[in-house]
């Protein structure tokens, strides 16, 4: 039998570098079912049940459903952070610090500048929201180019609707 070997791309978390190659046996699954048992060698071929990269990039995140959108909160504080929990059952919430890629983001422009978040997520939805008398910060989020700007109140009425119109927007 050849030996194949696999080269794994490195990557930084927080300052530690990840391995950047491994071998057969190197990488192995729990709780997975087939011929090798819960710790099945997912690099052996003489299984047949190697995990590719494409299967990877394209597989949803484990333990969300596929139609689940990662929405980043900036700015928000814990207790409005709830309440969106609430009115949008079933996403995942994810802050600056997390390494997952959102998919929408909601941002409190009263606590962040709108400049800096919507250069800092381009390509992806954004809705901004603050109190009805922070006529300045909305204008600013309007113009830095946010998708939704809306008054704090407004957003809790309708999150389901905005989120559910910006994420088939970007499908």
């Amino acid at each position: 039998m050849t030996e194949r070997s696999l080269q794994m791309e490195a990557l930084r978390l927080d300052g530690v570098k990840a391995p950047v190659a491994v071998r057969q046996g190197d990488v192995l699954l729990t709780g997975a079912h087939g011929p090798n048992g819960s710790w099945r060698d997912v690099l052996d071929p003489g299984d047949g049940h190697e995990i590719h990269g494409a299967t990877l990039a394209t597989a949803p995140l484990a333990g969300y459903a596929p139609d689940v959108a990662t929405i980043l909160l900036c700015g928000v504080d814990v207790y409005f952070r709830g309440k969106l929990e609430a009115i949008l059952p079933g996403h995942h919430f994810v802050t600056t610090d997390s390494a997952d890629w959102p998919d929408l983001v909601i941002a409190d422009i009263s606590r962040v500048d709108p400049d800096d978040v919507a250069d800092s997520y381009p390509e992806i939805p954004i809705v901004g929201f603050s109190g009805h008398t922070d006529t300045a910060g909305l204008r600013r989020a309007h113009e830095a180019g946010f998708d939704q700007v809306l008054v704090k109140n407004a957003l809790q009425e309708r999150a389901p609707q905005i989120v559910e119109e910006l994420i088939a927007s970007v499908e």
